[in-house]
């Protein structure tokens, strides 16, 4: 593979995969393994789709051009304030529900480190204060320090599945149609959250122009770069149904779910090692996430006010609308992240979709996304779809 397609894989591999995984177990534990694994192909097949489609957009507006200027050049003026809105509302929504997951983990550690009961304010407030400082240093550094912790991410997710899997029970993994039918409300409710573990199309515009708009690389690093998330997905929900089962699962949501999680896998498997090794891997899931939705929100405001009257006050517009939700809301975690669903179906499937219609033309030219009005049709279904499960 070439050195460009690798790097591009391993970018849109690495924008998905992130604090959304820890979830996923919990906003699919009433429907069981193998009903999630049939949403989360169905889901990305429907990533991969809206990406080629943004990738036709792109390539016709002008190669490499970022969303508020593609939804201008096609949509006009109404084009770019609807995603100008949506892509603040999806990086706030982000934000606040990475700080709610953050301060469960800085309770546990304090209780279990310090025999310290800290309350969920003073908790938001450490890893907001703490962490959030890390947006004001700028791209060169905070990219060496994500590189750094999504490897090790990684690595503490392998070692962990190969620890966990040996202790899996196949009727924890069995397949019960009856109960699957009988839960079918809750298989359209689970749909937001896998949706937003596969948004990865923030980095399509600079890839398209990194790839020099060779549609055949796109296809393969957006194929290859969103098969590797749902692999580790589906090997992480393995990990998690194998061992703990339906039933068990369910009653983790109650509460502080992130929490309730990390401390019954510690429990179950009866490993200090296993314990270890879950807590830090929920640590660098949060923490990277975290960093990375933070930097493009604090960089996009500060290009937004024309980067005027310095980095505190827009560090000030960065975290405290965020943060007001995440005191608010000290439980919300997978509630927060749910509702970044519906600017994300704004953002890669609804102003895709109206970027193709309004740009194809019989008889032109370029590279077309297969399908027709058809799959435009279908891929609009399914985003009113996410929307409605979210709203409901």
């Amino acid at each position: 593979m070439k050195s460009k397609l690798l790097g591009a894989t391993l970018i849109v591999a690495g924008t998905s995969i992130g604090a959304g995984m820890l979830a996923l177990p919990i906003a699919v534990s009433h429907i069981g393994f193998w009903p999630a694994m049939v949403l989360m192909i169905l889901i990305w097949g429907l990533s991969g789709y809206t990406a080629l489609l943004l990738t036709e957009a792109n390539l016709r507006v002008g190669s490499g051009l970022n969303f508020h200027g593609m939804a201008g050049k096609a949509l006009g003026p109404w084009g770019q304030v609807i995603c100008s809105a949506s892509f603040l509302a999806l990086l706030y929504a982000l934000t606040a529900a990475y700080l709610t997951g953050g301060a469960s983990l800085v309770m546990l550690k304090a209780q279990s480190l310090l025999s310290l009961p800290l309350d969920s304010t003073p908790a938001t407030l450490i890893f907001a204060c703490t962490l959030g400082l890390v947006a004001a240093f700028g791209v060169k550094y905070v990219d060496l320090l994500t590189r750094g912790l999504f490897s090790l991410k990684m690595v503490a997710l392998v070692i962990l599945v190969a620890m966990l899997l040996p202790q899996s029970e196949p009727a924890n993994l069995a397949l019960n149609l009856e109960t699957t039918l009988g839960n079918s409300h809750y298989l359209i409710a689970a749909l937001p959250l896998i949706f937003t573990s596969f948004g990865f199309h923030v980095c399509i515009p600079p890839l398209v122009k990194y790839l020099d708009g060779d549609v055949g690389q796109l296809r393969k690093a957006f194929l290859l770069g969103s098969a590797l998330p749902l692999l580790c997905y589906s090997l992480w929900l393995l990990s998690v149904f194998g061992p703990m089962g339906v039933s068990q699962l369910q009653t983790l949501a109650e509460g502080d779910s992130l929490a309730n999680l990390v401390t019954a896998m510690t429990q179950i498997t009866g490993s200090s090692r296993v314990g270890t090794l879950v807590t830090l891997f929920a640590d660098l899931a949060l923490v990277t996430s975290f960093i990375g939705v933070t930097l493009s929100l604090f960089e996009y405001l500060a290009e937004l006010r024309g980067r005027r009257n310095g980095k505190i006050s827009t560090w000030l517009i960065t975290f405290v609308p965020p943060l007001t939700l995440a005191l608010a809301m000290p439980e919300g975690f997978i509630a927060v992240l749910g509702f970044a669903a519906i600017p994300l179906a704004v953002l890669i499937v609804f102003l895709p979709v109206a970027m193709a219609i309004k740009l194809r033309q019989p008889g032109q030219g370029g590279y077309q996304v297969s399908g027709g009005k058809p799959a435009l049709a279908l891929v609009t279904v399914l985003g009113t779809v996410i929307v409605a499960a979210q709203l409901a």
